[in-house]
């Protein structure tokens, strides 16, 4: 089952490069035409959710709060900033296999160490 990913504006182009290599479809906020628009979190969620695919973001506070309160979403993943790129897309990976399906899972990637 191919795992369908939806990288919000703040999630580094290297990182959705590194999960696309990983064998990942991710689609990203700017190829949505989704980017610098300020489009409220709920909307983000929402539009993923349309579109069949978990969230990937580093917004976790926002992201958890929003997981508690929507009921029905195709995942959210919460990362720790990273910067070893090719390091956090594994740890998503790693994540993703241990939990798919994503159905309304709340999924926390933390930077390790």
């Amino acid at each position: 089952m191919m795992i369908k990913l939806y990288a919000d504006e703040n999630l580094r182009k290297a990182v959705v490069k590194e999960l696309r290599q990983l064998g990942y479809d991710v689609l990203t906020a700017y190829e949505a035409r989704q980017a610098n628009q300020r489009i409220p979190d709920e909307e983000v969620l929402g539009f993923a959710t349309q579109q069949k695919r978990a969230v990937v973001t580093y917004n976790r506070r926002h992201f958890i709060k929003l997981h508690n309160n929507v009921k029905e979403h195709a995942g959210i993943i919460v990362c720790t900033e990273n910067h070893n790129d090719q390091q956090l897309a594994q740890s998503i990976h790693t994540q993703l296999l241990l939990h798919a399906p994503l159905d309304n899972k709340l999924i926390r990637v933390k930077k390790p160490g």
